[in-house]
């Protein structure tokens, strides 16, 4: 009767939910917007860089001078220059609109700035003087040095390809982050649309007085469980909704998805990565969803659960705050606390998961010293200083010291006298007495 009850709150909550227009119309709407925002960010990114490429290759008239001496006149003019006379002239012609631009460069480049006055014809546009100065200094370099690819050198204008690896194969680096951390986005989408949604999904009955009818044929257990597993699949159907246009995109469009300084189409997919990522972010969803699910149903009222709301949602960003940590130093304090606390864990878990910083062996490998196992003891000592070794009929075997404590028979100062022959004869471990001892 419970199975059957539970069943019939769970496909109750989802089907009621699923019909809504609104939960299509917010759940869809989020693909589509940050399609949008990734749109918006490559146009402006590809518009502006051919922008800054126009200034670079702008013809301007103006006038400069020069007392570095590093200006060649042949290529100022090239460039549209005429060498100033008298700089305070020059100034006074850019104020009046006789001159465009006027260009001073000081007697040490390197080390003092160099001044330029120009008519402000517009924000961006402000920066096509900054642009022809720079370029006429750096000609006029190249040409004195007079070898192309020793000023490239100089200028830093060569490429290098960094191959790393981990665990004797080649690791992705920061591609091999992307795929890991869309769980992370995912995660806080989901928490972010369905948090409201999981701490009012209790309340709404408690405020209409329909829980003491609903109560009256189900189990308040089996209705808190039902509205935790409705919420599950909910959760799950938008994460499929978030993650079905990646997958689309990755699979049939991966070699057109090339973004500025991001090629996409060479991204790495690491399946341990990817099956730790979803559990963490099913783990995580499961912990908040049961929190606020609880919580909702502890607060009388909707206003008063917003209060714990709040702190939720704190909790959840909290390890934001801690990114540059987690990146530089995995294994901080402060990380590791954020690691293992519960309502930190899953943001920053994902965190180094993906960065490749999560080592699931690390708390077995932590506890190393303080388990043994049989084939650890060997001769007459244990390899293991936790743990103590004991003679015993079936063979000789490993036990915990704590175990070694406990109180033997015999006369305390016997039992005094075995324990420190004990503690001697094992350099600092225990052992555990037996017969021939006493």
């Amino acid at each position: 009767m419970a199975r059957h009850n539970l069943g019939t709150v769970v496909s109750f909550e989802v089907t009621r939910t699923l019909k809504k227009k609104q939960f299509w119309l917010t759940t869809l709407l989020v693909p589509v917007v940050i399609g949008i925002v990734i749109a918006l960010i490559v146009l402006s990114n590809t518009s502006t860089e051919s922008k800054v490429d126009s200034q670079k290759d702008a013809t301007l008239r103006f006038t400069y001078s020069d007392a570095s001496g590093y200006i060649d006149p042949a290529i100022a003019t090239a460039f549209g220059g005429t060498l100033a006379a008298d700089p305070d002239q020059a100034i006074a012609d850019v104020k009046s609109g006789a001159s465009a631009a006027y260009f001073s460069y000081p007697a040490e480049p390197t080390k003092e700035a160099t001044t330029v006055y120009g008519a402000d014809v517009g924000i961006f546009d402000n920066g096509k003087y900054s642009s022809v100065a720079t370029q006429l200094m750096v000609a006029s370099a190249q040409a004195k040095i007079g070898d192309q690819t020793l000023t490239g050198l100089a200028r830093g204008s060569f490429q290098v390809d960094a191959i790393t690896y981990k665990d004797g194969a080649v690791s992705g680096g920061i591609l091999g982050a992307v795929a890991p951390l869309l769980f992370l986005l995912i995660f806080y989408v989901v928490i972010v649309m369905l948090g409201n949604q999981m701490l009012t999904s209790t309340l709404e009955e408690k405020e209409n007085r329909v829980t003491e009818m609903i109560l009256t044929t189900l189990n308040p257990t089996t209705l808190i469980m039902g509205k935790i597993i409705s919420l599950f699949i909910i959760g799950i159907v938008q994460m499929l909704v978030f993650i079905l246009p990646v997958l689309v995109g990755y699979l049939f469009f991966r070699t057109s998805l090339s973004l500025p300084d991001v090629d996409l189409s060479q991204l790495i997919v690491n399946p341990g990565q990817m099956v730790v990522g979803a559990l963490l972010l099913i783990g995580g969803f499961t912990l908040f969803m049961g929190t606020l699910v609880a919580a909702g149903a502890i607060m009388p009222t909707a206003k008063e659960a917003s209060q714990v709301f709040g702190i939720v949602m704190a909790l959840v960003f909290v390890p934001l705050y801690a990114v540059s940590l987690v990146v530089s130093d995995p294994h901080a304090l402060i990380v590791q606390l954020f690691t293992f606390f519960p309502y930190s864990a899953p943001v920053t878990a994902m965190l180094r998961n993906g960065l490749g910083s999560l080592s699931p062996w690390s708390p077995a490998s932590s506890s190393r010293n303080s388990s043994c196992s049989a084939e650890s003891c060997s001769g007459s000592r244990c390899s293991c200083s936790a743990t103590a070794r004991s003679n015993t009929p079936s063979g000789s075997r490993c036990v915990p010291c704590s175990r070694a404590r406990g109180g033997e028979r015999g006369s305390r100062s016997v039992r005094r006298e075995t324990w420190r022959r004990a503690f001697m004869s094992c350099s600092g471990t225990f052992r555990r007495p037996v017969k021939n001892d006493f």
